[in-house]
């Protein structure tokens, strides 16, 4: 049965001889119960663009691969921003970029689009469909709905999951392995925990890390992260979503796992820094660029279902907040002869110095309490799979620990994986042909 409804199609050709369908889907917010309520996503399909066009019916049915968004809580951005699809259309597939349920087009979660569902209680209640379990099921319905009218043997699609999407294509696999010809994943296996304590241990070990490589490239900066932290720590400083507290700006730190990282947080420090020296203030253009790098006002999925990402039957009782407290290089000590930066943690205090969270506060704290979220992933189904995996691991990784990421490998029969030092969390925008590159040679390669 196939349970999405088509909405709207619109095509449209784009620069690089593409042609682009934009979908609207209905499906239902609780698959359990697909009666009570329907949400609306929104995908689109590329595929090389044939001159002269071939009318919609004659298209050829291309094998279908699934981009999964990063996050939790990213929309897709527009496919041609993505330097790698070039590589992928060669290799004769057609591309869908879905936005998952609660980002992008697709019915997205806001402070104000929650209100509909009632209040704190009933809005955590809704948000907890909104993780990798439902997203698969949004694709099996999608799948199912774009290949009603092919063969039989051409009706799996294969996946791609950068980050988070990563972790969605191993639900995949441990749920519904039927609709998968194979797997790609970028830095995205996710470890295999009942709850966010163990993941963060050994992040904020790492984070400790790169906050010793930036300090060691910017020495000067150790005096000056601490000057500009005093500073907040007396004055209320507004920004656009919210206030700049000395907390949410350690908070940058999130950037120090991506290429680049280090050199972007030293301009800001630089810059902030500047403005006191000359002004006694920050100036707006200033304040503008550390805006920009805090995107949870604008993605508070990312933000409110974080920690869930990794429960299984455990609440996660902010685990990053609790944990932060083992790690004193973090605290803001004047004495200190650093303060290190933190990174891809969510703290209890962004639902104060966010204008969005603050409204979600309650909800947060709700979800935080939840001890019975469903299962993710199928050990005994990973351990007997039998659908392809390609994974590119990062052994730098801030984001998806290497030592857990190598351990799922291990979990998950038919993986292999290219390993690679020379490469960050983001290698698929950054290194985006290199990586497509060994991770179709993983595909297309064979050892015996």
């Amino acid at each position: 049965m196939t349970i999405a409804k088509l909405i709207d199609k619109r095509f449209h050709n784009i620069p690089g001889k593409l042609r682009v369908a934009e979908m609207f889907f209905d499906v239902p917010v609780d698959y359990s119960k697909p009666s009570e309520g329907t949400i609306r996503l929104f995908a689109r399909s590329v595929k090389r663009l044939v001159t002269p066009p071939e009318p919609e019916k004659d298209e050829k049915q291309l094998p279908w691969f699934v981009y999964l968004q990063g996050g939790p809580g990213f929309g897709c951005r527009p496919p041609q921003e993505y330097g790698w699809i070039g590589t992928v259309l060669d290799k004769g597939y057609q591309l869908l970029f879905l936005d998952q349920r609660g980002t992008g087009l697709s019915s997205t979660i806001t402070a104000k689009t929650l209100t509909l569902q009632g209040n704190a209680v009933k809005q955590a209640e809704y948000l907890r469909h909104f993780r990798a379990d439902n997203i698969v099921r949004d694709c099996e319905a999608l799948r199912k709905f774009l290949t009603a009218d092919y063969p039989d043997e051409q009706k799996k699609w294969s996946v791609i999951g950068q980050s988070f999407g990563g972790f969605c294509a191993v639900t995949y696999l441990s749920k519904h392995p039927e609709g998968l010809r194979e797997v790609f994943t970028t830095g995205g296996l996710p470890p295999l925990v009942d709850e966010p304590d163990p993941v963060y241990k050994l992040t904020y070990e790492k984070v400790q890390q790169r906050n010793k490589a930036y300090y060691a490239k910017y020495p000067e900066d150790a005096e000056r992260v601490k000057e500009i932290l005093k500073y907040l720590e007396v004055n209320d400083v507004p920004l656009p979503s919210g206030r700049l507290t000395a907390r949410r700006f350690q908070q940058l730190g999130i950037m120090f796992g991506m290429h680049g990282g280090l050199d972007s947080i030293h301009d800001i420090v630089l810059r902030a820094h500047s403005d006191l020296t000359f002004f006694g203030f920050l100036t707006r253009p200033t304040l503008s660029v550390i805006d920009s790098y805090g995107s949870f006002d604008s993605s508070v999925l990312y933000a409110i279902l974080h920690e869930a990402i990794y429960c299984q039957g455990r609440a996660s009782n902010w685990s990053a907040d609790r944990l932060i407290s083992d790690f004193p290089p973090f605290r803001i000590d004047d004495e200190a002869p650093q303060v290190f930066f933190t990174g891809e943690m969510i703290y209890k205090d962004m639902f104060e110095s966010y204008d969005e969270l603050k409204k979600m506060k309650d909800v947060a704290d709700i979800l935080a309490t939840y001890d019975d979220w469903p299962a993710l992933y199928d050990e005994e189904q990973l351990a007997k799979n039998e659908v392809p995996v390609y994974s590119a691991t990062y052994v730098d990784d801030m984001y998806v620990h290497f030592d857990l990421a190598r351990s799922t490998a291990s979990r998950i029969k038919e993986t292999k994986q290219f390993i690679t030092n020379t490469m960050y969390h983001d290698g698929l925008r950054s290194k985006s042909d290199e990586l497509m590159r060994e991770l179709f040679s993983l595909k297309e390669d064979s050892i015996d």
